[in-house]
This record gives structure tokens, sequence and C-alpha cells, in this order.
């Protein structure tokens, strides 16, 4: 039997642990094995929780004056409770799905969550929900697909400005990007016209001579003629 000291020390340290953690997970039991026994604290040491079989009486004493008392309620028959310092999430996966898998062993009482009284269907859905370090996950992961774009696009930009200065270097671009073939033709023709117009010119000139020269020679002819 236990002293007066001995249960005064139990019940200072289950109200400590319960001051500390964040949520909390009761449940009921009968014709529990040894073996479900250590299956289901191994499961809940996995997911961080802690796991303690309690008396009624000194549970309701432990958590007078916590956001544990609105359970105080479901404190009657065999009662363990579950808590935890860490995710909710994780601990309520753990407990939801042992409980369901061993439905003909473990009862579901109430859960404390972050100071509010839940029943097993809150429980599942909080469950179903990411936990912390999977919503850490997911985030690091969208941050660093917008680094690497991030980095991409800066890389681009030298990478595109080497391209542009070794064009400039190989002298490919002295023409406008996008000059058809048709809008160089006019210079070439213009450029081919005037050799033509020179030579027409000459042509003129040389026809214009040829015709004083036959002036001349007529002229002449007439005055030895006359004389």
């Amino acid at each position: 039997m236990k002293t007066r000291e001995r249960k005064q020390a139990d019940l200072n340290a289950i109200t400590e642990q319960l001051n500390n953690s964040k949520s909390a997970m009761i449940v009921s039991f009968n014709k529990l094995t040894v073996t479900k026994d250590q299956e289901f604290r191994n499961r809940l040491r996995d997911a961080g929780a802690e796991f303690q079989v309690v008396k009624n009486t000194l549970a309701r004493i432990a958590v007078k004056g916590t956001p544990y008392e609105e359970a105080s309620e479901h404190f009657k028959g065999v009662t363990g409770i579950a808590w935890t310092q860490n995710d909710a999430v994780i601990l309520s996966k753990a407990v939801s799905k042992f409980v369901k898998d061993n439905a003909d062993i473990y009862t579901f009482k109430a859960g404390i969550v972050e100071g509010k009284v839940v029943n097993l269907k809150q429980v599942e859905s909080i469950a179903n929900l990411p936990s912390k370090e999977e919503l850490i996950s997911k985030l690091m992961f969208v941050i660093n697909a917008q680094a690497q774009r991030i980095v991409t696009v800066i890389n681009a930009v030298p990478r595109n400005l080497a391209i542009v200065v070794k064009l400039i270097g190989e002298g490919k671009t002295d023409a406008p990007a996008g000059q058809k073939a048709e809008e160089v033709k006019p210079e070439a023709t213009e450029q081919i016209a005037e050799p033509a117009v020179e030579a027409d010119g000459n042509s003129a000139v040389q026809d214009t001579e040829s015709s004083a020269a036959s002036e001349a020679t007529s002229e002449a002819g007439t005055e030895e003629k006359s004389e």
C-alpha cells in the first residue's frame, strides 16, 4: 500500500507533466494482455508521448485548475492517459489508429487538444491533418522550388548576354534582326542603276560630239565648193 508521501509525489508528478503537455488522450481498456499493453506503449513512445494508467480520484485532483479539468467527467472506470509536449497531430494519429485496430480491447474516452476537449470523431479529423514535420517539409519544398526558379532566371541573364556579345564579336548583328531580303533590294537596285545612268550619259555625250563633227565637216565642204 502506498504511503501518503508516495501518493502526493505521484500527484505532483502527473500534475506537472499534464501542465507541460500540449495535448492528451484518455482511453479505457478491458481484457488487456501484456503484449497489447507493451505494443500500445511502444506506439505512443514512437509518437513522442507518455502513457500512464491512473486512479480516477488522483486524476481529478491532478487536473483541477488546468485546461484538462473539463475532461474530469471522463475519469471513470479504468483510465489511461497518454500525453505529449510535441505535435498533437502525431499523438492523435497514433491513438486513433491503435484504438480502431484494437476496438475489442481499447475504448476512446476523450481528448484534450490545446485546452479543448474533443471526441473521437474530432480526433480522427485531427489525425488526418499533416503533422508539423510534414508541413515544414512541404514548405521547404515550395521554397526550394521557387529558389531554383530564381537561380535559373538569374543564371539565364549573363548566359544570354554572353550569346549577344559573341554574336557582336562575330559581326552577325550588323543588320537588324528579322530584316527581309526585299528590304535590301531597292538599295541594291539603286546601286546597279547608277552605272547605267552614267553609261547612258556617256552615250549621249558621244552622240553630241559625233553630230558636231558631222556639222563641221559639212560646213568645210560647202566653203570649198564656194571657192
